[in-house]
């Protein structure tokens, strides 16, 4: 059976929500230093009991990840991953092509052609190879191999009374299980700055050389979701072995495009043997009871020696000790709601995760480095989701290390909008994480906008934090072409003397007619908020304002309303009926967004219609946290705390932290919108008129202690 920490207190959340006395309110910002941050972590620490698990666990950096079972290690099945920022092998085109051989479709739009990355089946084999090329590969599965009594290898259910620990504050898990009686200890961790992975192994099976450790090694997947790695193509790829010393072996590796290395290290002469092709099986020349292993994984030659496990633990101790003393923290101890536990577990074990997931050198993928989709591949529109939340918690090293990718794709971005007859950048909604260019996917994201402000939002808060020349400096370029996309996309219709965006065009929401759709209200927001911003930008910069960019704004459509209600688009039939699923963007407007062109009492009416029918079980992970920003800029707390406590299954999170429920998993976006959230209904936001923790009941139910957090915009 699986426990873990949380599941008593959860249940007494169940029997005694609703019965408190309610006394005065207490929430404070606090001095930094006063809250006992290692005691604030710790107690979420991860328990399991059994070898049944949600996912996996993890140790990492942010550069690697390694995901484990019951065991410490990948022992069980191939399903759990090692994973890095910069693991990606790319195929070969199709015979005859290159990476500029498909051809784009052209499509009318307000009275021109304009050429869009699309789905084509004339053009299939190439589709194919842009889809899936480059794909993040699984850089090598690490685990245990047990003989029992009579010789034969043991199987999962062999493993018995496991127990796992995983310490969130220094980053080491260590597990423990038996087999056949005999007790084993597994304590495995991560480098705080390299990509190795370390193992200490205690065990009497050592001595009776019953344990031994394998490395498998798998080509890359050429599908959309999975975890980065195929077994059953052993004469694709090359795995050769080179032993360095008694106790060092280094494997070189190469796929397609790709070389990589691995050199292992183990206490006591290492006996190695090849099981079959890519499969190796090392065993410690050792009579002791206890052996460690050290797994160095690199794209140059590893010439420096191998950390100790001993190194490799403090070094885990001190990337985490350091994570968790920066920036911000929220401690919800003190609270009479029963609730406060499962809330502060969310926070806790979502900073854990997106410090390994998401805070590497390119923006993540939904999945992180637990499993693949989409190849890998991240998307530009919620990128938002998984990077904004560092802004507003102060980690900003975590943050910089990927915001260079607009800096680095600026000039495709550029290219896309300069082929289609716009100005300025045009960003992609999937693209290749070194050139930015857009793949054809049959869910025709090419005529998705709402990432197009993006840049110019993640400047603001750059700036709000650093209100520095060389801030403004820093994005200007990219502000300038984003807002330049942004003015020139908006199309002038004289009929109705106003700017409008699409058709065609794919909402937040994305189940809408792409072709017939027109002004969005999410993106009508987004817009104003971009255009303004970089009005101020420019004004900053001592520049006059720029007059085509005002044009715009002054003339640009309102957001739609029909019976004093904002629709998800103008003119959409049937919105509260037909659909009332998927992502509800229209309270984003006022949310993730601070209202640009919003009318209060409208959205404060539409709001509550939400509220009273939308299908949450049709929607995603990030819609809660969404919804609860909504709520806390509207002044309504208790349902802020309520959409992020939310019972739908598109909103569980695991005894890792994950969320799952239908969402791609785990689904990190769900994650990073939740620190969002709480950060703004912990801090506020600009124009919260200095309320105190604005975000949070008044009726003393919540004793909110925080420090280090920065308010929204």
């Amino acid at each position: 059976m699986k426990r873990f920490s949380c599941y008593l207190h959860n249940l007494a959340v169940l029997i005694f929500a609703g019965c408190l006395v309610l006394t005065t309110a207490v929430a404070q910002q606090v001095k930094r230093g006063t809250i006992n941050r290692k005691a604030l972590v710790n107690r979420h620490d991860i328990f399991i009991t059994g070898t049944n698990m949600s996912g996996p666990t993890q140790v990492g950096n942010g550069s690697i990840a390694y995901g484990f079972d019951a065991t410490g290690m990948q022992t069980f099945s191939d399903k759990y991953a090692t994973l890095s920022h910069w693991g990606w092998n790319s195929v070969k085109t199709p015979d005859g092509f290159n990476a500029n051989s498909f051809k784009k479709t052209m499509l009318d739009t307000h009275g021109r052609m304009v050429p869009y990355d699309m789905a084509d089946q004339n053009q299939a084999p190439m589709m194919a190879w842009l889809s899936a090329n480059p794909h993040r590969i699984n850089l090598g599965r690490i685990g245990m191999q047990i003989k029992k009594a009579d010789g034969s290898i043991a199987q999962a259910k062999d493993f018995e009374n496991a127990t796992q620990h995983l310490n969130l504050w220094t980053g080491i898990a260590e597990s423990k299980f038996t087999i056949e009686g005999e007790e084993v200890k597994v304590t495995t961790a991560c480098d705080g700055n390299k990509d190795i992975i370390g193992f200490k192994i205690e065990s009497n099976l050592i001595k009776q050389n019953r344990l031994s450790l394998f490395i498998d090694f798998p080509y890359g997947v050429l599908t959309n979701v999975n975890n980065g790695a195929d077994f059953n193509k052993p004469s694709a790829h090359q795995t050769k072995l080179r032993t360095t010393g008694k106790n060092n072996i280094l494997f070189d590796r190469q796929l397609d495009s790709i070389a990589y290395h691995v050199a292992v290290q183990c206490t006591g002469n290492i006996k190695i043997e090849k099981e079959k092709e890519h499969r190796y099986i090392l065993s410690p020349d050792n009579s002791g009871a206890a052996v460690e292993y050290e797994f160095d994984f690199s794209q140059t030659k590893i010439n420096h020696p191998i950390p100790s496990l001993h190194q490799i633990t403090k070094g885990s101790i001190t990337h985490w000790e350091k994570f968790w003393k920066s920036g911000g923290a929220i401690d919800l101890s003190a609270s009479k709601d029963p609730r406060w536990f499962e809330l502060e577990r969310r926070i806790v074990l979502s900073q854990y995760d997106m410090a390994i997931n998401a805070s590497g050198k390119y923006p993540p993928q939904e999945t992180g480095l637990v499993s693949n989709s989409w190849y890998g591949r991240a998307h530009y529109e919620m990128y938002w989701w998984h990077a904004a939340h560092y802004a507003l918690w102060n980690r900003w090293p975590e943050l910089n290390n990927s915001l260079h990718v607009y800096d680095d794709n600026l000039k495709s971005a550029m290219k896309r909008a300069h082929l289609q007859g716009y100005l300025g950048a045009r960003w992609p909604k999937c693209p290749n994480v070194f050139n930015g260019e857009e793949w054809p996917d049959d869910k025709n994201h090419a005529f998705l906008v709402w990432q197009q402000p993006h840049p110019i939002f993640f400047a603001e808060l750059d700036y709000q934090a650093h209100p520095t020349l060389a801030t403004l400096k820093k994005w200007d370029n990219v502000v300038e072409q984003t807002a330049n996309f942004l003015a020139t996309y908006a199309f002038f219709d004289k009929t109705r003397n106003q700017y409008v965006l699409g058709p065609p065009i794919r909402v937040v929401s994305e189940n809408n007619d792409i072709f017939t759709t027109e002004n969005p209200a999410f993106d009508l927001s987004y817009w104003r908020f971009g255009l303004q911003t970089a009005q101020q930008w420019r004004k900053r910069l001592k520049l006059k304002p720029n007059t085509a960019w005002d044009k715009v704004l002054k003339n640009l459509s309102p957001i739609p309303v029909k019976d004093s209600l904002y629709e998800q688009w103008e003119n959409i039939e049937e919105p509260w009926t037909r659909f009332n699923y998927e992502h509800p963007a229209l309270i984003g407007v006022y949310g993730v967004l601070p209202g640009n062109g919003v009318n209060l009492a409208i959205m404060e009416k539409t709001y509550r219609k939400v509220q009273e029918v939308w299908i949450w079980d049709k929607c995603w992970g990030w819609d809660f946290p969404m919804m609860a920003m909504g709520a806390a800029r509207l002044g309504h707390p208790e349902d802020a705390v309520k959409m992020l406590l939310h019972p739908s299954r598109k909103f569980g999170f695991d005894e890792h932290g994950f969320v799952g429920g239908g969402n791609p998993y785990p689904y990190f976006p769900s994650n990073g919108g939740l620190l969002y959230a709480v950060a703004m209904m912990t801090a506020g936001w600009n124009g919260d008129k200095n309320v105190q923790q604005p975000g949070w009941p008044k009726d003393g139910s919540w004793v909110v202690k925080w420090e280090g957090l920065s308010k929204a915009l």
